[in-house]
């Protein structure tokens, strides 16, 4: 059963082919892999295990992925896209599949030739992420065709969430309030931050999660200056700090749930001062959540205030940044963005800093909805607990 409804898959297909007739392309050719999923996800609502792909989209006509013949029944079952060709290059390198049939890509510009007519020019999403062998391969497969970068219009596509892909971010952050109360309740002198993360994974997936977007951060006393660490076998121990984060997924979008959490239950005097000048730069930040302000104006309220109070030199990420099939994508508001804040977006306000002498890492994390009337909480329960 796969995640895309056809009529989003349908939308987003025919945005891509707009893009070809107004780039006067023959196809659009879009780049995923486990580690870049989300342009690939945004057309098919999958994602191959083991093997890398792409989409090909016509100007005109029935869109194909390209990939490795051990996800084929696994795509035809689950992708939006059931159409598919096989290439080593897509593969697990050296493995054998003597009943698939695998082609090379001039073999299949000889048949979008016979296809679509003379393929002249094609779009390439995600070239910059691709393996330098197999933009070589493309390259040489089309040969005489003008392989053209279509990579920010594509991306700006996902910019604005749909209310289904609305509706589903809410839901991850309906499950990440519950991954929120489990990792709390588990966090106790003696207990392993994999315990914590196995908790907070656990009310996640029991409760119907299709995946994470990133691997469960739980990091305490030292390890949480690492900015994302993964659990470990270490103990927590009294009088430390544990950083939690987890970014549990609903159909392929995420929800995300990020705070600095005593191991004792009660904060020390100078913790309690900590977390209070994470919450005031965090609802310094929140008040710039404003339709038509740009990345700059958002992250200049938390950064003075950190400067004041001398955490600047400990900043490592920027306060705000998008959330939708990865917990963190484009666009991100930094201090030298020009992006705008436009309704339909969902974003994030991520405060944190690394490296203290006293406080080693923190995080505090939660999302907002864009609106036309300004930001709505995606966790009323995460917005209470960071702006108090």
């Amino acid at each position: 059963m796969g995640y895309l409804p056809a009529a989003e898959a349908a939308t987003r297909i025919e945005r891509v082919q707009e893009l070809a007739v107004a780039h006067n392309l023959d196809a659009v050719l879009v780049y995923y892999d486990e580690f870049n999923i989300g342009n690939g996800w945004y057309l098919t609502g999958w994602c191959p295990q083991f093997e890398s792909g792409a989409v090909l989209v016509p100007r005109t006509g029935v869109p194909m992925l390209l990939g490795g013949p051990e996800s084929e029944p696994f795509a035809k079952l689950d992708s939006a896209i059931t159409e598919t060709r096989n290439f080593p290059v897509f593969m697990v390198p050296d493995e054998e599949y003597p009943n698939a049939t695998i082609i090379d890509f001039a073999q299949l510009f000889q048949e979008l030739n016979a296809t679509l007519g003379q393929v002249k020019r094609i779009g390439l999403v995600g070239a910059d992420r691709m393996p330098a062998d197999c933009y070589r391969q493309i390259e040489a497969g089309f040969a005489g065709v003008t392989l053209v970068d279509v990579t920010d219009e594509f991306v700006a596509f996902r910019f604005l969430k749909s209310d289904w892909e609305r509706q589903q971010i809410r839901a991850g952050f309906a499950l990440a309030d519950h991954c929120y109360d489990a990792m709390k309740v588990a966090i106790a002198p003696g207990v392993s931050e994999i315990q914590i993360a196995a908790a907070g994974e656990y009310a996640a997936r029991s409760r119907g999660a299709s995946g994470f977007g990133f691997t469960a951060i739980v990091g305490s006393g030292l390890r949480s200056n690492a900015v994302v660490p993964t659990a470990s076998a270490k103990k927590v121990e009294s009088g430390e700090m544990v950083m939690i984060g987890l970014a549990p997924k609903v159909n392929g979008y995420a929800g995300v749930v990020g705070d600095a959490l005593p191991v004792t239950g009660t904060c020390t005097d100078r913790q309690r001062e900590c977390v209070k000048h994470l919450h005031e730069a965090f609802c310094l930040t929140k008040e710039q959540l404003v339709p038509g302000k740009v990345g700059r104006e958002m992250d200049a309220p938390a950064r003075a205030y950190f400067e004041k109070h001398d955490f600047s030199k400990y900043l490592v990420c920027p306060f705000v940044h998008t959330i939708g099939l990865h917990e963190a994508e484009s666009p991100f508001f930094g201090p030298g963005s020009n992006d705008v804040l436009i309704p339909g977006m969902t974003v994030c306000v991520d405060v944190s800093f690394f490296g203290h002498p006293e406080f080693n890492g923190v995080r505090i994390e939660t999302g907002y909805e864009i609106t036309e009337s300004g930001a709505v909480p995606l966790s009323d329960k995460m917005d209470k607990i960071l702006t108090a």
